[in-house]
C-alpha cells in the first residue's frame, strides 16, 4: 500500500507545496537520547515527540489549522546523566542558540506562532522563551510537555517519571518492535533526596542520575501495555491538537480576556 505523503510535516513534504502553503503554526518536537531503564530505547523521547507532533498536527489539519511540523531536536538536557553511557547532553545555552535560530528562520517567512513539543523532562523552556521575547518580539512561542496535557492517573497504575508505565506504554503502541520483553525491565525504584526542602519541592536543584536509580528508570513499567499507551496517546493528541486548532486562529493582538 502507498504511503501519502503528509503536508503536515516538513521533512516528508516538498517545496512544490510548501511554497504556496500559508502555514501559521511551526512545531518543533524536542526530545533527549538518554537511557531509559533496561528495555526502551535511548530514542524514546524523540519518538514520543515526533509522533505526538505529527498526529497532533494531523488532526488540527483536518479542522484547517496549519501546522507544520519541524524536524525533531533529538538532544537535550541530560547534565545529571553525564556518567551513564552515551547519554547525549546539550546545554541550555546551546537550546537557546538553536532556538533563536529557528526563530529567524520563522520571522524571515513570516510565520509567527511557534510551539515547542517537549517529550523529555530535563528540557525547561519558560525563560529561553521569554528572553526570545524580547529578540524576535513578532514570534509568539510557548512550549508543551506532552504527557502533562491530561491527567495520568486514570490511565496508569503508577505512571512514573522516567521510562515508567506511561513512557513504556506509549512506546509499545508506537513502536512495540523497540520495547524489551518488560520482564528484562529493572523495576524503576528509585531514591528520593534526604534533604526535606527537596523532598517536598519548595528547593530544588538536579538529581545525581546513578546515584538515584539503578537501571536509570524512575516509575516500575511492569503493568505498561500497548492498549494503555494507545488509549493515552490519542487523548494527549487530541488535546494538542484542540491547542492548535486554537493558535491557529487566535488574533495575537487580543489574546486576553
Amino acid at each position: 500500500m502507498e504511503r501519502k505523503i503528509k503536508p503536515y510535516v516538513l521533512a516528508e513534504t516538498n517545496w512544490k507545496h510548501v511554497k504556496d502553503e500559508e502555514f501559521t503554526i511551526a512545531v518543533l518536537p524536542w526530545g533527549a537520547t538518554e537511557a531509559h531503564n533496561y528495555h526502551l530505547p535511548y530514542a524514546t523521547d524523540n519518538i514520543l515527540a515526533e509522533e505526538v507532533a505529527i498526529s497532533s498536527a494531523g488532526k488540527a489539519w483536518e479542522k484547517n489549522a496549519k501546522a507544520v511540523v519541524l524536524p525533531t531536536i533529538p538532544f537535550g538536557v541530560n547534565t545529571g546523566q553525564m556518567d551513564v553511557k552515551l547519554c547525549m547532553n546539550l546545554n541550555p545555552s546551546t537550546q537557546y542558540a538553536i532556538l533563536k535560530d529557528v526563530a529567524q528562520v520563522l520571522q524571515k517567512h513570516k510565520i509567527n506562532k511557534l510551539v515547542i513539543l517537549n517529550a523529555h523532562g530535563g528540557n525547561n523552556f519558560k525563560q529561553m522563551i521569554r528572553e526570545l521575547s524580547l529578540e524576535f518580539p513578532d514570534i509568539f512561542a510557548c512550549s508543551v510537555n506532552w504527557w502533562q496535557t491530561t491527567d495520568a492517573k486514570p490511565y496508569f497504575n503508577e505512571p512514573g517519571d522516567h521510562a515508567g508505565e506511561l513512557e513504556t506504554a506509549a512506546v509499545m503502541h508506537l513502536r512495540p518492535e523497540l520495547v524489551l520483553p518488560l520482564e528484562e525491565a529493572g523495576d524503576g525504584k528509585a531514591k528520593t533526596f534526604k534533604i526535606k526542602a527537596f523532598k517536598e519541592g519548595w528547593a530544588s536543584t538536579q538529581r545525581e542520575w546513578t546515584q538515584v536509580t539503578a537501571d536509570t528508570g524512575v516509575g516500575n513499567p511492569k503493568a505498561a501495555t500497548a492498549e494503555k499507551g494507545k488509549i493515552f496517546f490519542e487523548q494527549a493528541t487530541d488535546m494538542i491538537a484542540d491547542f492548535f486548532v486554537e493558535l491557529h486562529s487566535a488574533d495575537l493582538k487580543d489574546m486576553y480576556h
